[in-house]
């Protein structure tokens, strides 16, 4: 293939990406914190995540993500990363419930078409999602370093970048950053995505207008080193069916005439606000409230710092002090044979 084929190819291909990613983001507004920067979104996963995660965020945390090893993680200009994976229509996850924190809906008046019971089993689905896929990344890991403490210096490398699409397994460092930003994605959409961080409506609660359990920051229920506490009494998410695309009229009202409306996504999601240097207030209805963005986007981050050190944790008690040690090096830095060397 010539080479101005091959760019030809690339630059249509990019071209078909950022169409489609356009027309998904406008007939889905609030699918999740924003990815790219597009349809009023501000790549709210990828600031969060440089904000938690990064060696200049502002508020970091050791050991840091090097620069190109944090643009894969995080994304940067119109590139998903690892942690924007499940937006990406390549990678078929953008109507996975659990890969959001979606779909656990409940609000008490007779005939709401999904129990309580029920709901609470759609959030704790998306726990286990970020359980199932940290051990992943933790298996992953074990070809980065060798059980005599070789650092492999092709599943290490960056050089081509990684490429998150389908379930494909790449280099270790690529698969690990896979899994990693996939937990993020899931723990940074449970903020934007529950009640947790919600002040309670003044009045008379509606299906429009939920209660909040008005907390701040990470909810202990999301720690993933042991077992789970009690699940948060109150907690719900918003009603989001596949079958609902583009509108949840299809797919999240009920009874006569389809008129009663569910407990709907774009109701409770505080997806979409600005995340400079300072965070500002949210621009969807419910994070337009009370500082609701805010506390969704703090909350956010400090869980994203705590996965990351359940990550590391995980990591050094499956495979020990020094080879574990090594592997964080080697995720963390930009030339891990260089650099993690002890």
């Amino acid at each position: 293939m010539t080479t101005v084929k091959f760019w030809g190819l690339l630059i249509a291909a990019g071209v078909c990406a950022v169409s489609l990613i356009s027309a998904l983001l406008v007939g889905n507004p609030a699918l999740a914190f924003g990815t790219v920067r597009l349809a009023g979104q501000h790549a709210e996963h990828e600031r969060i995540t440089r904000r938690a995660l990064g060696c200049d965020g502002a508020e970091p945390v050791e050991p840091c993500f090097q620069a190109e090893t944090l643009d894969a993680l995080a994304g940067r200009s119109m590139s998903f990363g690892a942690v924007g994976a499940p937006d990406n229509p390549t990678v078929g996850l953008i109507t996975v419930a659990e890969a959001h924190c979606d779909g656990g809906d409940f609000f008490d008046v007779p005939g709401y078409p999904q129990t309580q019971a029920a709901a609470q089993l759609r959030l704790e689905a998306c726990r286990a999602w970020m359980k199932q896929h940290l051990d992943a990344a933790i298996v992953a890991a074990a070809s980065l370093v060798s059980a005599k403490g070789k650092i492999s210096r092709w599943q290490v490398s960056m050089t081509p970048e990684c490429v998150y699409a389908g379930r494909i397994a790449g280099r270790a460092k690529c698969n690990v950053l896979q899994n990693c930003g996939i937990v993020l994605h899931a723990s940074q959409d449970f903020y934007s995505h529950t009640n947790w961080v919600d002040a309670a409506p003044a009045v008379n609660a509606t299906a429009e207008n939920p209660p909040g359990l008005g907390e701040s920051g990470p909810a202990p229920w999301l720690d993933l080193r042991a077992m789970p506490a009690a699940f948060p009494k109150g907690l719900i998410s918003g009603c989001f069916e596949s079958a609902s695309i583009p509108s949840e009229d299809r797919g999240c009202n009920y009874g006569p005439d389809n008129k009663l409306h569910r407990v709907k996504h774009a109701v409770l999601n505080k997806d979409k606000g600005v995340i400079g240097d300072q965070i500002e207030p949210g621009t969807t209805p419910r994070g337009a409230e009370n500082g609701n963005f805010v506390r969704a986007v703090e909350a956010a981050i400090k869980d994203s710092q705590d996965k990351w050190a359940t990550l590391r944790d995980g990591l050094v008690k499956q495979y020990g002090p020094a080879r574990g040690g090594k592997m964080i090096c080697a995720l963390t830095h930009d030339d891990p044979v260089s650099d993690c060397k002890k």
